[in-house]
């Protein structure tokens, strides 16, 4: 979080998104006396409210708002205040129907639900930014309010429009990045192929649907501007709380989650004051409690430390083909894990379930069953850890090992007419992430071009199709210097604008892994293929494979069967000062567990902690103590070797301490 502009509130934060408008007001009074039961100490208020603040353009009734906020103050509950710009009311469709998005097969959609407007629609910017105005001169010196909540999660229903507005907005865009040189463009792009070539910026359109697959860069570029175009709309309403209120600190809601990719947060990190995230886990995935970590990890080291879970779900969501509850002890596990990666605030959606309306059937702090119901009791119960965790905040997690992580990449990889449909960004970096995760060794997420890189020891690419040259050079120097570098398969192939570096495969990468492949060989859905080697007995793989001739590096696993029976599979090379791996294919969860224990030896890291299988190890250090935070997710408890004080109990510990069955300890242990 920004040392520049803090949260004022001590300690953990803890709430929940509040719609107090959405009740009749002697439910207020309520709602106030069990937020301080709860140990609430701020909500985020006024996300969805433009309607009833501007009932008309240009009228505004802040009545509501005011009791809300002043109510809140009396009861020592500080406000994270939005601007309410997500959901444009009725009155501006009716005025800007140019406004309302188009989908990429030409259909103009219709209001009735959130974020039904066009990202470069100026109607929606003028008339966005009249209402921050008018809320922040307002608000600004209300004490209450100790943050701003700018808009509610960009780019979730609408990261891209495709009308004429959208593409007006898109050339100026591209005019900017290729300086006004139109040639420059063409070259980035490869007009040349299939007759595209561009004569005039004004023929260039968004990738709207066509009869065949797009051209790659002009997609790429395109997810490069919705980005870009959404954090135009976040850093104009910035500005004008800014103006009114310099001191109080900024955030918006990101989506970091294994569905979501339309935003580079990369770029979006450095403008604002605090990160936050939404995280909500899916019923599908039987091992969630990875996807918390992973994403709680990224969202750290987007921040540079310290962030903000500004959403996620006490119980079961409602958009999902199946939405199951959560199990008993499920949810306090789920918000103490966020904690252990970084998170120094604690919110959900909702503070209230609904009556009414598409989130009715979405948990709440205060479900429908009111409080005698176990969400409840889990909400007292987890109000009162983070008071005792209150010390913890501002510690962080160091890291020995750092993952690469990059929209671009992730973007690029996934376009059509790849060697192989069967890539996803997300879950091939997750199968790198588990194994250390497993073991208990922290991870920092980087950008490919991050000119830190020696603070690590260890840093894998497990998935990274799109490298720069300059990018490339970076990782390269980091294994020259003597670090370790691990790269899985399908990465360094293209460069910036999606162009194949030729010459062989893995294009940028072929130097410093001591390798070059002339022939890729993806494998069907379902079709695995054995390894040999120093792998374990029985090893497979699938999803990949390529035609691999060593050109210094030394083969660790071989391809068993198939049409490359007796190549390389997996290879390690001497590099400079360091060492770097290729892991060209997919190894099944065991076998890459194996081969990134033996990365792991070879960059001397380490796991964080000792503690039995099943037990999650992070540890935050703090200035005077570390934390080291044990987390069950057997279900059936573990004795840990630790030193110090329990914090969730208060009690000392010396030797071991017992983590209960699906539950957490946290010990402090002093420097």
């Amino acid at each position: 979080m920004s040392t520049q502009r803090r949260l004022r509130i001590p300690g953990i934060a803890y709430g929940g998104d509040y719609n107090p408008e959405q009740w009749p007001e002697e439910v207020w009074a309520e709602d106030m006396r069990l937020m301080r039961e709860a140990g609430v100490n701020m909500v985020s208020v006024g996300i969805f409210s433009w309607a009833l603040l501007e009932p008309s353009e240009g009228v505004y009734d802040f009545s509501r708002m005011d009791r809300i906020l002043d109510l809140l103050h009396e009861n020592g509950i500080d406000a994270d205040l939005a601007t309410p710009t997500a959901a444009p009311p009725a009155w501006f469709f009716e005025a800007h129907p140019e406004a309302l998005p188009v989908d990429q097969d030409g259909r103009r959609l219709s209001y009735g639900s959130r974020q039904t407007f066009c990202p470069s629609s100026p109607a929606y910017r003028r008339t966005a930014l009249r209402i921050a105005e008018a809320l922040a001169e307002r608000y600004a010196t209300h004490p209450a309010v100790a943050m701003w909540h700018v808009h509610n999660e960009y780019g979730c229903h609408n990261d891209a429009c495709y009308c004429d507005t959208s593409a007006a907005a898109f050339r100026t865009w591209l005019r900017a990045r290729y300086d006004d040189d139109l040639d420059a463009l063409n070259r980035a792009w490869g007009t040349t192929f299939w007759s595209q070539w561009y004569s005039s910026w004004d023929q260039i359109l968004p990738p709207r649907a066509t009869t065949a697959p797009p051209n790659p860069t002009h997609r790429l570029d395109w997810r490069r501007f919705c980005s870009d175009e959404l954090l135009s709309l976040c850093t104009a309403e910035r500005e004008v709380l800014r103006r009114a209120a310099p001191d109080t600190p900024a955030t918006t809601n990101f989506l970091v989650l294994r569905t979501i990719d339309a935003l580079d947060y990369w770029r979006w990190a450095p403008e604002l004051d605090i990160l936050s995230n939404d995280h909500y886990l899916m019923s599908d995935d039987p091992e969630a409690e990875i996807d918390i970590a992973l994403n709680g990890d990224l969202m750290r080291s987007l921040a540079g430390g310290p962030w903000f879970l500004m959403e996620h779900s006490p119980g079961a969501v409602n958009w999902q083909p199946v939405n199951r509850a959560k199990r008993l002890g499920e949810m306090r596990r789920n918000a103490l894990a966020h904690v252990a990666h970084g998170a120094d605030g604690i919110a959900f959606f909702q503070w209230r379930a609904a009556k009414a309306g598409a989130e009715q059937w979405h948990s709440a702090m205060l479900p429908h069953a009111g409080t005698d119901s176990q969400i409840w009791r889990d909400v007292v119960q987890l109000g009162s850890d983070l008071r005792a965790l209150a010390e913890v905040r501002d510690s962080t997690v160091v890291a020995q090992v750092a993952i690469v992580w990059d929209w671009d990449a992730r973007w690029a990889l996934e376009l059509p007419s790849q060697p192989s449909g069967e890539l996803r960004y997300q879950d091939l970096v997750r199968d790198w992430y588990t194994p250390l995760w497993r073991a208990g060794v922290s991870v920092d997420f980087v950008r490919p071009d991050d000119p830190r890189l020696d603070r690590y020891k260890l840093v894998l690419a497990p998935s990274l199709y799109l490298v720069s040259e300059a990018a490339a050079a970076n990782l390269t120097r980091f294994a020259e210097n003597g670090g370790t570098l691990a790269v899985g398969f399908h990465s360094g192939m293209v460069d910036e604008n999606a162009h194949v570096y030729l010459g062989g495969y893995p294009g940028a990468f072929r130097e410093v892994l001591g390798v070059i492949t002339d022939e890729l060989f993806p494998l069907l859905p379902g079709e695995t293929t054995g390894l040999t080697g120093d792998v374990p007995v029985g090893a497979t793989a699938d999803l990949w494979s390529e035609r691999i001739q060593l050109t210094g590096a030394q083969a660790v696993a071989l391809y068993a069967d198939g049409p490359l029976s007796g190549h390389p599979a997996v290879t390690r090379h001497r590099h400079g000062d360091g060492i770097a791996w290729y892991v060209a294919t997919h190894p099944d969860q065991d076998t890459l567990a194996a081969l990134l224990h033996r990365i792991r030896q070879d960059a001397d890291v380490t796991p964080e902690h000792e503690a039995p299988a099943g037990i999650e190890v992070v540890r935050r250090r703090g200035p005077v103590a570390d934390y080291l935070f044990l987390v069950d997710h057997t279900g059936k408890g573990a004795e840990a070797p630790a030193e110090g004080v329990e914090l969730l109990t208060g009690r000392p510990v010396s030797g071991t301490v017992s983590v209960p069955p699906g539950g957490v300890a946290v010990i402090r242990e002093p420097h």
